[in-house]
């Protein structure tokens, strides 16, 4: 039964917001004191900008492809803590395994990555998914950018279905912040907050992050962590500035591969239960994250951006988890006898990762060259080592209906040990043409070139594989208009796979094709249905694209990973926001994705044939996602109320096994914020009001993630 109580813990939470009332309020007054006039005037003087990553002097607008941003007020507004969570917002976004629950992971058009790793993505344009960094957190979270498409010939070795990146929070020189306290159902409770200021005219700094005690609505599982997320900018003079951004977290939870789905019913067991083992104890992830970025103006037309990033990170911990062969596994015979293995994990990563750009503009006659040049490198360390027991089928075993917990352990064993290490350099160079004030024309070519050598401990072997590759992309734009734009693009890329099969051997690397064709649009429309119309912004997209080398899951030799082959994706998406009236919001996001494989397969250990046209994991055909807030000042409330629905489609469950559908779903959720004060904020967010039975995603029908049921999160918070 969900609980809609706050407890005393919560309450203690939301008593440290008044404790801290009196030196927040300090802090104001020194500021004052200290002679904010003064700063504002340098504020203006020094004009602040953040350069974005790979972008260069082109509006986003005038790029042929689609973007969606998922900013700061829709995270403030759904009540979201994780990086996971604000994906469901696009519905090009699918979630995939996500690793006991210990990471995220997700599809984007379709395509996943590997199941047996996080997915990637760039944080300020850095490297930021690769190793094992746990859940990434929101609390230094400006918004995130779901770049669309192919981007190797920009980025660098990315998945074709796009590429998602992250824009932390910066440091200001104005004093502001805030402080959060929230207490939800399950025993969930959270701290959060920001600061930020001038130390000096010149230096300004900014520490954010959140401590957070989560307990589940699975029996005994729970998913504690610390972040912490200080930066400081140094203004070095009115055309350079230096910025240095750090990341700390520290992840403890109980591995949970989630429930067991016999006969394609999903309420075989109770969404609550878990079929671990809570004598295991806490798998913990440690990461830490270094960003150095320097930007210098060179004059006014030409920019120059260089930065460097360390990132580390490590996984450690016991599981309990469910035998995936059919013929190793007695639940088949008698319908409740779950055969376990016993596992341990111990994987680590570190990444360095260095860019140079430089962009501007040049004129050659008529046309205008909008020109951004770059090179890259990284050198990156991953080792994942696991061990298990694996006894015959009864052995170490849990009755799925009466489980009993405390057991004996049996001892593991090493099963296998990757160290992994990858060195890439890359150039490249983009070309916006202003060809006529309404015509664009796009080129794009990058030249990598990388290493990687695999040592695997348990079989003896070393491979080692070197490869370049040429990555080209070509757009056309056409402005219609101020607010409308239509666009054209075809990219080609690729993305070196980590890990090795089950004979220990590397993976080719995955390649890539897409074609898309688009528009953007940003005015006022349809002015019969409102005083001034109604103001629209997003973006359409028709796109065909495919991928080769594609990993799956090996349901013989679990816990490793095998060649599926190639996969095509062809769809249609929509994006658009748009103000309704002067006190209606409403955003929209729906995905139509076509996503089969292209080719047959057959894996003599699996005994399987896959044929072409088969679906991909977990990647529904039809999503939906719909936020509409309304604000209350027409009530003399100082807040808004509003709503959000998603629609997930059915979608394959296990990809050996094409009789295991996950069923659609779809998720209701209501929420209200309104001041209590010129400080004082009340969130309100109520999750899955109809309290719907759905299954999140899914590795095979005996690891399938449940969805959370109904739930009430109340946060206070205290800005200043």
């Amino acid at each position: 039964m969900t609980s809609f109580y706050i407890p005393k813990r919560a309450a203690l939470l939301l008593g440290a917001l008044f404790v801290l009332n009196p030196i927040s309020m300090l802090l104001a007054a020194e500021d004052a004191q200290s002679g904010n006039a003064i700063l504002e005037t340098d504020i203006e003087r020094l004009s602040i900008h953040y350069r974005q990553a790979y972008r260069g002097n082109v509006s986003a607008t005038e790029l042929p492809q689609a973007i969606s941003v998922l900013d700061e007020q829709l995270i403030k507004d759904a009540g979201l803590t994780r990086f996971q969570d604000v994906l469901d917002y696009s519905a090009s976004v699918a979630r995939q395994n996500n690793g006991g629950g210990l990471w995220d992971s997700f599809s984007l058009r379709g395509f996943p990555g590997n199941e047996n790793m996080p997915s990637g993505y760039l944080i300020n344009g850095f490297n930021g998914g690769r190793g094992f960094s746990g859940h990434r957190d929101l609390s230094n979270v400006a918004y995130v950018e779901i770049l669309k498409g192919p981007g190797s010939a920009l980025y660098g070795r990315s998945e074709p279905g796009g590429t998602v990146n992250i824009v932390t929070k910066k440091p200001q020189y104005q004093t502001s912040g805030y402080l959060k306290a929230s207490a939800g159902s399950f025993d969930q409770y959270r701290l959060e907050g920001d600061v930020t200021s001038g130390l000096t005219d010149n230096v300004a700094f900014r520490i954010n992050g959140a401590w957070q005690e989560h307990d589940s609505f699975r029996d005994y599982v729970f998913s504690d962590k610390k972040i912490v997320t200080p930066s400081v900018r140094w203004q070095i003079s009115d055309k350079a500035s230096l910025l240095y951004e750090m990341e700390y977290l520290k992840q403890e939870q109980l591995f949970d591969r989630g429930i067991i789905v016999l006969n394609n019913d999903i309420n075989t067991v109770p969404r609550s239960r878990y079929l671990g083992e809570p004598n295991d104890g806490v798998t913990v992830v440690n990461a830490t994250g270094h960003q150095l970025t320097y930007d210098y103006e060179l004059n006014d037309d030409w920019s120059l951006t260089a930065g460097y990033n360390y990132r580390d990170s490590s996984l450690k911990g016991y599981s309990s988890d469910a035998e995936l062969a059919k013929g190793r596994q007695s639940l088949f015979d008698d319908g409740r006898t779950l055969t376990r293995q016993h596992r341990y994990r111990d994987y680590a990563s570190e990444d360095d990762s260095l860019r140079l750009e430089l962009s501007g503009h040049v004129d050659t006659g008529f046309i205008r060259h909008n020109l951004l040049l770059g090179a890259d490198a990284y050198h990156y360390s991953l080792k994942t080592g696991l061990y298990r027991y694996r006894g015959k089928k009864g052995e170490y075993a849990i009755d799925i209906y009466e489980p009993q917990y405390g057991g004996p352990q049996p001892e593991v064993s090493l099963l296998y040990e990757n160290n992994e290490t990858q060195k890439a350099w890359g150039t490249y160079l983009q070309d916006q043409m202003d060809l006529t004030e309404k015509w664009k024309l796009h080129l794009g070519l990058r030249f990598d070139s990388y290493q990687q050598d695999i040592s695997e401990v348990a079989k003896n072997t070393l491979s080692e594989q070197t490869d370049s590759r040429v990555s080209p992309k070509v757009g056309l734009v056409y402005l219609w208009s101020d607010a409308l734009s239509f666009y054209s693009s075809y990219s080609e890329g690729f993305l070196p796979l980590s890990g090795t099969d089950f004979a220990g051997q590397p993976f080719e690397a995955e390649e890539s094709k897409s074609v898309e064709l688009g528009m953007k649009f940003n005015g006022n429309w349809f002015n019969g249905l409102a005083e001034n119309g109604i103001a629209v912004s997003g973006s359409l997209a028709v796109f065909d694209a495919q991928k080769s080398n594609i990993l799956t899951s090996d349901p013989v030799n679990i816990g490793f990973s095998a060649t599926l082959g190639k996969a095509k994706s062809s769809g249609v998406e929509l994006d658009l926001v748009a103000e309704l009236t002067e006190n209606l919001q409403a955003k929209l996001s729906y995905a139509y994705l076509n996503t089969r494989t292209a080719n047959d397969s057959l894996n003599p250990d699996w005994g399987v044939l896959i044929p072409a046209g088969s679906p991909l994991v977990n990647v529904p055909k039809h999503t939906a996602s719909v936020m509409l807030k309304r604000d209350l000042n027409a009530f003399s409330i100082d807040g808004h109320l509003g709503m959000s629905w998603r629609y997930v489609d059915s979608r394959l469950g296990d990809s050996a096994d094409p009789s295991f559908q996950l069923p659609s779903y779809q998720l209701l959720g209501v929420f209200m914020n309104t001041h209590l004060s010129d400080n004082f904020v009340i969130g309100v967010n109520l999750e899955n009001l109809l309290d719907e039975h759905y299954i999140a995603s899914s590795y095979s029908a005996l690891w399938a993630v449940p969805g959370e049921p109904r739930s009430i999160r109340v946060s206070v918070s205290y800005e200043f």
